[in-house]
Formats: C-alpha cells, structure tokens, sequence
C-alpha cells in the first residue's frame, strides 16, 4: 500500500467518526437549533474529510472530489442558516434550558431602526 493509499484510508476513517458524531448530535441534542448546529459542523467536516480521502486514495480522483468538497463548503453553511431562519420564522421554540436568542434581539433592534425612519 503505497503512502497516499494510507493517507487517504486515515481521512476516510476520520471523515466516518466526524459523521457518526454528526448523526449522534444530532439525536442528543435538545432543540432543533442545537441539531442543526451539532449536525452541519460535523457533516461538513465528516464529509469533506472523508471525500477528500478518497480523492487521496484515487488520485484519479482528486479534481471531482475537490469540486465536490468545494460545493459542500458552499451550499452547506447556507443551507443550515435557511433552516434555522425558517424555523424561528415559523416559532419553532428553543428548548427550556437555552437562555439567549440573539436572532430575536437583532430582528427586535432592526424593526425599532424601521419604526425610526418611518418617523423621520
């Protein structure tokens, strides 16, 4: 096995406990803002390891792998906050234990700056 094979088998093998550790998050986690938050950290780093691994082990590979772990930076970390927006949007509740919502301070703050200028 030559040195890139192994380097590519010990991403692969740390992208699938990134991603076990994802989905774990996700099911330990109280509310749908801390799953979301606990997931998209973890997948994406899941992912990107582990396709990029195989990008490694394939050096055929690599280029696809890299457009493909390119899109996942891109789209991921959007997707998420299009979730999370939607939910609040929706009232989806925080848990009983969450304390601080600093998106509903800064909606609060950006109609208080509206009702402003409609004064002025």
């Amino acid at each position: 096995m030559a040195w890139y094979q192994i380097i590519g088998v010990a991403m692969i093998v740390i992208g699938s406990v990134f991603l076990f550790l994802g989905a774990l998050g996700i099911l330990r986690m109280p509310d749908v803002y801390n799953r979301l938050q606990a997931g998209t950290k973890a997948s994406t780093l899941g992912a990107l390891s582990l396709i990029m691994g195989v990008g490694i082990y394939h050096p055929a590979w690599l280029i696809k792998t890299g457009l493909i772990g390119l899109f996942l930076l891109l789209t991921n970390p959007v997707s998420s906050s299009v979730i999370a927006r939607a939910s609040h949007r929706s009232d989806v509740k925080l848990t009983g234990i969450t304390v601080v919502d600093e998106y509903e301070k800064d909606i609060l703050a950006k109609e208080k700056d509206v009702k402003k200028r409609g004064k002025k």
